[in-house]
């Protein structure tokens, strides 16, 4: 069976309201979230060529103060990459849980990639509701010239080892990615929540409310099922902008 680690890469951070990341609750409450790119480097059997899930900020604030709201040392898109002995251009294969702004601003650097897209998202970001601004086409426009970009429709194997499945909850076309590693099925989530999403604190869970839907959703009804679907999916969660993976050299 083909298996990956997991390593989080830092590549930006957002100082916002954290109902931004958790609905209806935490309103008033300054919070740090960090933006990752999730390097997957082949454990037994997988593809040996470099994947990454999103590729982050294109200029960070690297600030002392946001490095210790988050626990862990921001990136620039080459430092991140430098860690690993890679390239912006050894990336072979990059899968985009949607297509907000900060996940996909260093893509244009990936020239010999392929890029895994939803077509929802590559439909949405020539065409976002005025409600959603974080969609900035010009970040994508040179990989799609080029044809890098490969839009599905459907769950589907991507390379042994490696599954991506529709979950739209905080974008019409957002993909949660299955990563087989050696400790177990890994669910990178596509959608923008942090651990506290799926483990709410007791005065949620006295609702009978088994988590809590991301800040920004497209229909929040939706959003609540798919995240039950996806937790019921994964042996480890990887809440896509969980400040604690900030910390690790690789997902455990």
């Amino acid at each position: 069976m083909a298996t990956y680690w997991i390593h989080p890469i830092v590549l930006g951070t957002k100082v916002f309201d954290k109902s931004m990341m958790t609905y209806q609750f935490n309103a008033g409450q300054p919070y740090t979230i960090p933006i990752y790119a999730w390097y997957l480097e082949a454990a037994q059997g997988g593809s040996a060529k470099p994947i990454l899930i999103d590729t982050g900020e294109m200029s960070p604030i690297q600030s002392g103060d946001r490095e210790k709201s988050i626990g862990g040392k921001i990136y620039t898109f080459s430092e991140g990459l430098a860690r690993y002995g890679l390239a912006a251009t050894d990336i072979d294969l990059v899968i985009h849980t949607h297509l907000h702004n900060d996940h996909c601003e260093n893509d244009s650097s990936c020239t010999n990639a392929r890029f895994i897209v939803h077509e929802a998202e590559s439909r949405r970001i020539h065409d976002p509701h005025p409600l959603d601004y974080r969609y900035v086409e010009d970040f994508i426009l040179d990989v799609e010239e080029n044809g890098q970009i490969q839009s599905l429709s459907e769950d589907r194997e991507i390379l042994p080892g490696i599954r991506v499945v529709h979950t739209p909850a905080h974008t019409e076309g957002g993909l949660t990615v299955l990563v087989d590693t050696p400790k177990g099925r890994a669910a990178i989530t596509g959608f923008c929540v942090i651990q506290e999403n799926f483990d709410p604190p007791k005065r949620v869970k006295a609702m009978e409310m088994e988590v809590i839907p991301p800040g920004t959703v497209v229909n929040v009804y939706e959003a609540y099922d798919q995240m039950i679907r996806v937790r019921k999916m994964a042996d480890i969660l990887i809440p896509l902008h969980e400040p604690r993976f900030a910390a690790m050299e690789t997902v455990q």
